[in-house]
Formats: C-alpha cells, structure tokens, sequence
C-alpha cells in the first residue's frame, strides 16, 4: 500500500502540528488561503483538501504553491499518490480545519454522507475536527442547518460561529466566515489542548512546543482599541532622493495581527513597508513623519492603547528642494531638523488609562538607553531589541527582545522568537498591566458592563 507522505513535496520532515485543510465550495474559499498562511507562521505543516466545487472559486494549484504539498480532490484522480488518501491523510493530522464550511458540507456531516474527499476524510478522521460555517443568512438561520449544527456540537466537532456582516450575495446578517486570524486562534487552541499523540510522531519538535505555548490565545483584549504605528517614515529631499530608514513593518504588522487575534479592535498608521499588509484591518497609509503624526493625532483619541513600533525619522531636510538637484563638482551640504515626536506627543497628551508602549531599536547599551526612554518619554512599556544582529535587523523575521516595564526593575529578556511570537509575548505584558492598574480604560468597562 502507498503511504500517504505528509511532509512538503522535498520529503523535509514535518516540524510542527499537523493540520487537514479542508475547503468547500463557497465565495468564502479564498480565505483559506490566509488561514493556511496563519497556521503556517506559527510552525504549523497544512496540508489542502478540497471539494470540486470549492475549485470553482480558487485553483489547487495555488494551495500546492503556498503549502508545497499535493491537493487532493478526487480520491480516484490518476496524479494522487495515494489511492486510499482519505485514510492515510485523515490519521496523519493532528486537527481537521474545514474552512469554510458550506450548509451541504454541513449537513453531509451530520448525516454520515461521505461522497467527496473532504467528507469521507471527516469520516475517518480520528483527530479533532473544527468547522469555520459560512453560507448566507437565510441559510444560516434555517432549522435544518441549525438542527445539523447541533448534531455535529454532539459529536465534538468545534464549530467557530459565523460573523455578521455584509455577504457577497448583498444580504447583512449572520453567515459571513469569521476573519481567517480567529480561525487561525481557534485552531491553535485546540492543537494545545489536544496535545494528540495519535500519529506515532516523535516527542514534539521545538516548532510543535513553541505553537503549543502560544496556542492558548483568549480573547483578553475584548473591549481595548489599539492604535499600532509600523514601517518607517521618508523624508523628502527633492522628487526623487529622500531620508530613511531599513524597517521593513513586520514588527508593527504582527503586532496588529496578535491583537485582533486576541479581540482588539486594531487601527495601523503605516509608513513605507516592505512586507505585505495584514488583510482585514484598517491601515492608514502615509510616508512622512509630519503625515504620520497628523494621522496618529486624529487617530488617538479613541485609542485605549497606544503602541509605537515605527522607525520615525528623527530628521529631515529643512529645505526640500522641488527640482531634482543635479550632481556637480561641490559637495552637497543638507541642514536637518527634527520632526515631530509622535511617541513623546501621545505621551504628554494621554488619557485616563491609556496604556502606551515604546520601541527603542539600539546597536549599544541596549538597557541603558531603552531605560532612558522609558523613563524620559514617561511609557509603559520599551520593547529594546538590538538591531546590530542579523537574527533581530529591522528585515529579518525573528526578534530577540527585552522589555522593560514601567516601576518594574527587572527586564523581561524574550528568547529568539518569530516576530509574530514576539508580538504575543508583548502583549501579555501589556495584558498584565492592564489587569493590575485600577485606571482600566472606560471604553474596556463599558465592554465588559455590556453597554458597547
């Protein structure tokens, strides 16, 4: 018999959790493949399996080309390399995440009806299951989908309920998937609970315990609006030479993701980055510093949490000129200004139980001058991270950071994380602050009293 190979198509051994990706036919499909992406920065293997149907929103092709394995649609198809895939493939995952999950898909579930890949893995499959619904409204609220909704709760299946909003089909209500980085939580959740033994795998790599550790993701944020600055800024010099810096916004953007992850609602002021934007979250896009500063003026006000982790530039030319200026014998003499402080700004001018977090980015005396800063510019937190390294460089996707606290003498010193790793550790932090100062921000209690 063939053995189903859950590895990447190089044969590279798996170094983290496991997880079946089904996809279903719906508008919704195209999601799956910022879920995929999710799971995969926090360490985790994905394979896809998908319905005919689902191929009618989003080629296989693209789910081989951003997960590196075969996707399998048909059983019975002459390229599958393994003709009982829904067997092998069902026992070799530690979680089978079905998003999104159609009313038909639904209801096959519920009644034992396995007559494509996806539902005949579901039937074989001895791992955890978790169903992402999406379907419109009317369908959505319908007794039989609701009646097969429960039958599947009874069965274990985990079920991540719909949002509410705006469908494809121009109806508003409840139907429309959850965001693809509640999904992603929920997966991880179940992953560190479960801790699945299962597939005879050897003990869990260091990419399985670092997913496990930050699996366990609560909605502690529930209630706070974050406002995060990310990338950096540029400083004109004439139309085409400017000022600026190497930050490339991954600090920022992780940042953003972790915190809508953790129930934030979450605003990003963005400068020039050179990573993709997060998708679904409201960035504001600018390039100097003066812009980025009016945005973060008319922005922070509603912020319950202020956190700067954009490379502002510290100067620019106080003359721009408004013609190229053309090379020549003589040196070219600039005289620089300073621009705004936008984090000593929101500082001096914060609110009532405002929480407000600094970056210092040093290449010496990484301590002493973040302590400096947190005390000078009156923070919360300093998040120091040491640029001169090649692991924790403004490009690189690891950090290596230290965080100091306000009225707290003793540095929290982060291991070699992920960025994304990173951007959970802070916010416990930040979390943690919360929890023990007695100013909680107003917009948090009128949460929490259910009056917002």
């Amino acid at each position: 018999m063939l053995h189903f190979n859950f590895a990447m198509d190089d044969q590279k051994k798996p170094l983290g959790p496991r997880v079946g990706l089904g996809v279903t036919g719906g508008i919704a499909a195209y999601k799956a493949i910022e879920v995929l992406r999710g799971l995969q920065r926090f360490g985790c293997e994905v394979r896809v399996a998908m319905t005919r149907h689902a191929c009618e929103f989003v080629q296989p092709l693209t789910f081989r080309a951003l997960s590196g394995s075969y996707v399998i649609v048909d059983d019975y198809s002459r390229d599958n390399p393994d003709p009982i895939a829904h067997i092998t493939f069902s026992q070799t995952i530690d979680l089978f995440l079905i998003a999104p999950a159609t009313a038909n898909v639904i209801a096959k579930m519920a009644n034992g009806v396995a007559d494509d890949f996806v539902t005949s893995t579901y039937l074989a499959c001895t791992a955890p299951v978790l169903i992402a619904p999406a379907m419109n409204t009317v369908m959505w609220q319908h007794a039989a989908t609701q009646r097969n909704l429960q039958t599947l709760r009874a069965d274990s299946v985990h079920i991540i309920e719909p949002d509410e909003g705006e469908m494809a089909c121009k109806t508003i209500g409840p139907g429309r998937l959850s965001e693809p980085d509640r999904i992603v939580a929920a997966a991880l959740k179940i992953l560190r609970e479960s801790r699945p033994q299962t597939t005879g795998t050897a003990p869990a790599s260091e990419s399985m315990q670092s997913a496990q550790s930050i699996a366990s993701i609560k909605q502690d944020l529930i209630g706070e609006r974050i406002l995060i600055t990310a990338g950096a800024t540029r400083e004109s010099i004439d139309p085409v030479r400017f000022i600026s810096n190497r930050s490339s916004g991954r600090m920022g953007f992780a940042l953003g993701e972790a915190a809508r992850a953790r129930g934030a609602d979450v605003t990003i002021v963005a400068g020039i980055v050179s990573v993709p934007q997060p998708m679904w979250m409201d960035v504001i896009r600018v390039e100097s510093a003066d812009e980025m500063y009016r945005a973060v003026a008319n922005q922070v006000s509603d912020a319950t949490i202020f956190i700067s982790a954009a490379a502002v530039s510290d100067y620019r030319a106080r003359e721009k000129s408004k013609t190229k200026i053309k090379k020549s014998e003589k040196e070219l003499e600039l005289t620089l200004e300073r621009t705004a402080d936008i984090l000593g700004e929101v500082a001096r001018s914060r609110r009532g139980g405002q929480l407000i977090v600094g970056f210092a980015a040093e290449t010496n005396d990484l301590l002493k001058h973040a302590g400096e800063k947190l005390t000078r510019k009156d923070l919360d937190v300093v998040v120091a991270n040491d640029v001169s390294r090649p692991v924790s460089t403004f490009e690189s996707e690891t950090n290596q950071v230290v965080i100091l606290l306000r009225d707290n003498p003793n540095p929290i010193e982060l291991p070699l994380l992920s960025k994304l790793e990173t951007a959970y550790r802070i916010l416990d932090e930040v979390v943690r602050l919360r929890q023990a100062n007695p100013a909680t921000s107003p917009r948090r209690a009128k949460v929490a009293e259910g009056k917002l």
